[in-house]
Order: structure tokens, then C-alpha cells, then sequence
């Protein structure tokens, strides 16, 4: 079992930790340990490579960035913890519909410890409580090398959800930690996901 590099980046804007994930990708060879990096990041909408802007209702003042991953749209903003999978597929011997599962069963898993029920979608990717979203997947792959990854509300304000249809969805509910259970702290939540990562992508944890 090889070693997951854990990094803690604190808050840092999108636009320069999507640049900082290309690169890692371009520089990485076969031997490059595989990462997770999480991340706060400053209000801001990203739209999916093949996103339709129909689903940006009224972004108000909240900068709207094209990105490269998969899906419709989606918002990030302080609250919200997000791990981003810098995973060499091949050697994983992992699909992405795999990655995927296994970065929702990760969820799924952590918040069944604070008493919450949670279940991933095949119909539409990302982590529910009931009809309510508490978490979005998005990938890239490039090399057969992943970046992107999963954001978890935590304790954030949900109004910028109401701007946009949340993943191409209309009316959908968005939901996070902080009225579920009350767990308020994305370190919290940081501590407690990051051993089941390692265990559904079949890790050990090497701490940056």
C-alpha cells in the first residue's frame, strides 16, 4: 500500500489553485506520489467545461470562472471544505466513475459518524441527505491523471446557491454539516474525512 500526500492549503482563490493542479499534472511522472489537497477558497461560481450558463440565474457580484472539469455549475466560498484528488488513475488501477465512488463513499462515510445519513447518486454525482445536496464532484482527467475533486458545505452561506440551478439542477435543496449535526469547523470535518480517503483509495496517510 504506497502513501497519499495530504496537504492542508488553507484559503486560496480558485483561479490559482486550478493552476497550481494543471501544473502538478504537466510535472508528474510515474512515480509522483498521488495528493489531496484541501482548500478553502474566497466566493466564486465555476461552470464545467461543457456547462450551459442558462444555469447562472443571477450571479450577482460573485466572479463566474469557465473551468475544465466535468458538470454544470457550481459554488465555492468560506465554509466550504474542498479536496482536491491529484490521482494517477492508471496506476490505481482506477476508472473515474470509480474515483468518483470512492470520493462519496468517503463522505458518505465521515458524516455517517456524526449521526447522517448520506447516500451518493448514480443519476447525478455528489453526496445527498434526502433530496438535499450536501456535496458536488467534479473531475478532469488528464494523462490519466485526475484533478478536481469534492466540495463539502459546511458551514457557509447558502444564499449564493439560490443564484444558480446547483449541478444543472432546478429548485434543487443544498444542505451542509452545520444544520445537520452541527459540526461548524471545515478542520473538523478535514480531520475525520481524511482517513477514510486513505481507506477507500487504499492508502496509508503521509501529512505534508
Amino acid at each position: 500500500m504506497s502513501a497519499l500526500i495530504c496537504r492542508e492549503i488553507g484559503v486560496k482563490p480558485l483561479p490559482d489553485v486550478w493552476a497550481d493542479m494543471r501544473r502538478f499534472t504537466d510535472a508528474r511522472n510515474p512515480d509522483t506520489p498521488d495528493e489531496v489537497w484541501f482548500v478553502e477558497h474566497p466566493p466564486i461560481f465555476t461552470l464545467g467545461l461543457n456547462g450551459d450558463r442558462s444555469h447562472l440565474l443571477d450571479p450577482g457580484d460573485i466572479p463566474v470562472l469557465k473551468i475544465d472539469r466535468g458538470g454544470q455549475v457550481t459554488y465555492h466560498g468560506p465554509g466550504q471544505l474542498v479536496a482536491y484528488t491529484l490521482v494517477d488513475l492508471k496506476r490505481r488501477k482506477l476508472t473515474i466513475r470509480g474515483l468518483v465512488q470512492a470520493l462519496e463513499a468517503a463522505v458518505v462515510d465521515t458524516v455517517a459518524e456524526y449521526g447522517v445519513v448520506a447516500l451518493g447518486r448514480r443519476d447525478a454525482p455528489g453526496v445527498y441527505v434526502g433530496n438535499a445536496k450536501l456535496a458536488a464532484v467534479g473531475l478532469r482527467v488528464r494523462r490519466m491523471c485526475s484533478y478536481h475533486g469534492i466540495a463539502i458545505n459546511v458551514a457557509m452561506d447558502l444564499e449564493p446557491f439560490t443564484r444558480i440551478n446547483p449541478c444543472g439542477f432546478e429548485n434543487l435543496e443544498v444542505t451542509q454539516l452545520s444544520a445537520l449535526c452541527g459540526v461548524s469547523e471545515t478542520s473538523e470535518l478535514r480531520r475525520d474525512l481524511e482517513p477514510r480517503l486513505n481507506r477507500r483509495l487504499d492508502y496509508f496517510s503521509a501529512v505534508a
